[in-house]
């Protein structure tokens, strides 16, 4: 299957997308993004200029993620999340014009492959989610979150570790349910 892209959706002719990926009604893909193969882009999504995204990754309505993004393959983000670039938010300069881009600094999310971020979530500018972890819906995710954390709250705290299954982790890192074991750096 060849790229399909609803019509009502707006795409760069300077993006990237890759074979297989789905764009659904009102999605923005803008100027430089790249988009990996077999991705879901649900209705609504905004994808800023040059943010890079991975293959089989999954967007739910709504998602916004903004210039200085990275997303790794088969992360799921649910609907109305916003991954944030901006740490000092202003619409104008001291001297009252209004910021363009060349005033202020991008700060990108990382996000890496197989985690999942819910709904509803606003993870801020410079934070990294670590491989397979797990962001509860709602959440502010303020600071890092490591490889297979489970994080939720305003602010999100880590509270726990969750195997690639989405089942707890023992302390000991073996899964409650498919019984994997995972060498867990709990030092953070």
């Amino acid at each position: 299957m060849i790229v399909q892209a609803h019509p009502s959706a707006t795409v760069s002719a300077d993006a990237v997308i890759g074979v297989g990926t789905r764009v659904w009604h009102e999605a923005q893909v803008c100027s430089g993004a790249k988009i990996g193969r077999d991705c879901t882009l649900g209705k609504g999504v905004y994808i800023d200029r040059d943010v890079v995204i991975g293959d089989r990754v999954k967007l739910q309505n709504g998602v916004s993620i903004f210039r200085g993004a990275t997303v790794g393959s088969g992360v799921f983000v649910g609907p109305h999340t916003a991954l944030l670039n901006d740490r000092l938010p202003r619409a104008v300069n001291p001297d009252g014009t209004l910021k363009r881009t060349g005033d202020w600094a991008v700060a990108g999310v990382t996000i890496d492959d197989g985690a999942s971020i819910g709904g509803g979530c606003l993870v801020l500018p410079g934070v990294h989610v670590g491989r397979w972890a797990l962001v509860g819906a709602g959440s502010v995710v303020t600071r890092d979150v490591p490889p297979h954390g489970l994080a939720f709250g305003n602010p999100a705290k880590l509270r726990g570790y969750i195997c690639e299954c989405a089942e707890i982790l023992l302390p000991d890192g073996t899964c409650s349910a498919c019984r994997a074991a995972h060498q867990l750096d709990t030092t953070s």
